[in-house]
């Protein structure tokens, strides 16, 4: 397997992060990705439970905890701003003390930084791919032909190289709708998150450690077709919202984030010299929160697998393998937050509300906050993960 030729397309967590274990194991990744740059900004992320270690034994832990977003607590808020509930942020965000947080534009930055030799093809994307008996042919959207031993689809939830390779469908839709958008901080907030719902929606404002402005997420229950027009979608769906959401809807930048809050199940995750992962095989959503480390593992084990494999088949096989169980418990953590995320009807978010605001005045509030931060750590940490050895180590 030393000195196979493998093309990653998807220079996301999951895609980066497999580079650098297929380079530090002998292999030669190429990594292809239709943006022209490593993608800045995003959504805040977390790294826990057996992810850690991935980061730590590529030197990137002591730089992760340096960028991490440090928000120290998190509120909820009713429609006329009065705060009925506050907690420390990591409990909020289901963090034990080791887990890191932090924005996932820093993350891949780090991860590329750590990828220097591997060679990248910005700007560019697949257009179409043939397999072999012993190779892929791969022909770029500039019509440039490649031939590659191995191809690796890492390209998320809408991956291309799935659709391919495994044909359309695998997406399961949550029935809800995300939005991301980068804010002026004009709550002033200080390393603070704030919640706001509504009968089937919900936004969160929050700011970080290293960022002066403020980003803002909406979520809402909905399963229609994802619109073209992030802004018009939203002012319609929250015209009626309270608290600041107007504010926050009139000054979110260009680039918003919208899509649907969803999951992707694959009965295999490799057909033949091809394969998937992070979201392109496995997508937990957005609401699981184990999308990043899900990535971070599962690029891991598979540059792992293959490197002890005697051939691709046996590799891709055993990642399976070695994955499956950890990725449906992972996955199962999805539509059981959605639905305490984006409560539904008046009296819901009034009970919620008022469960809240009494919460932090009861003696046995640490246990209940355990409860729900419980099964995120466990379903973080239900795998064992290999120490797999380092065949060769790149100039």
């Amino acid at each position: 397997m030393k000195r196979t030729t493998v093309l990653i397309s998807g220079a996301g967590v999951a895609g980066i992060t497999l580079a650098y274990w297929l380079r530090r194991n002998g292999f030669t990744p190429t990594v292809v990705e239709r943006a022209r740059s490593v993608r800045d900004g995003g959504h805040k992320i977390d790294i826990r439970g057996a992810a850690l270690p991935v980061v730590e034994r590529m030197g990137l832990l002591d730089q992760i905890r340096e960028r991490a977003t440090g928000v120290r607590v998190a509120s909820f808020v009713d429609h006329e701003g009065r705060r009925l509930a506050s907690m420390d942020g990591d409990a909020f965000g289901g963090r034990g003390h080791d887990d890191a947080e932090i924005l996932r534009g820093d993350l891949l930055r780090l991860l590329f930084e750590a990828t220097e030799g591997v060679e990248y093809l910005w700007g560019e994307e697949i257009a179409d791919l043939h397999q072999t008996a012993d190779h892929v042919e791969v022909t770029f959207a500039r019509g440039v032909r490649r031939r590659f031993d191995l191809v690796i689809g890492a390209d998320g939830v809408h991956s291309v190289t799935r659709e391919k390779v495994f044909g359309p469908g695998h997406v399961r839709d949550l029935g809800h709708r995300v939005a991301v958008a980068a804010v002026p901080n004009h709550l002033d907030l200080d390393r603070e998150e704030v919640t706001y719902a509504s009968p089937g929606r919900t936004v969160i404002v929050y700011s970080t450690a290293h960022d002066t402005g403020a980003k803002a997420m909406f979520l809402l229950a909905d399963d229609q077709p994802v619109p073209a027009d992030a802004h018009r979608y939203l002012a319609d769906r929250f015209a009626d919202a309270g608290w600041e959401v107007p504010t926050l809807l009139a000054n979110a930048g260009d680039d918003v984030y919208l899509d649907a809050v969803c999951q992707v199940h694959l009965d295999r995750w490799s057909s033949h010299r091809v394969a998937l992962v992070g979201d392109a095989a496995y997508c937990a959503s957005v609401a699981s929160g184990q999308g990043t480390s899900l990535a971070l593992v599962g690029a891991y084990v598979l540059a792992g697998e293959l490197a002890a494999a005697r051939d691709h088949a046996a590799g891709f096989a055993a990642y399976e393998a070695e994955l499956r169980e950890f990725v449906a418990i992972n996955q199962k953590m999805g539509p059981a937050n959605i639905k305490r995320m984006v409560l539904r009807g008046r009296a819901g978010v009034w009970l919620s509300m008022k469960m809240l605001s009494l919460l932090w005045k009861l003696p046995i509030r640490d246990k209940m906050i355990e409860k729900v931060t419980g099964p995120i750590d466990r379903a973080a940490n239900a795998i064992t993960l290999k120490h797999y050895p380092v065949r060769c180590f790149a100039a």
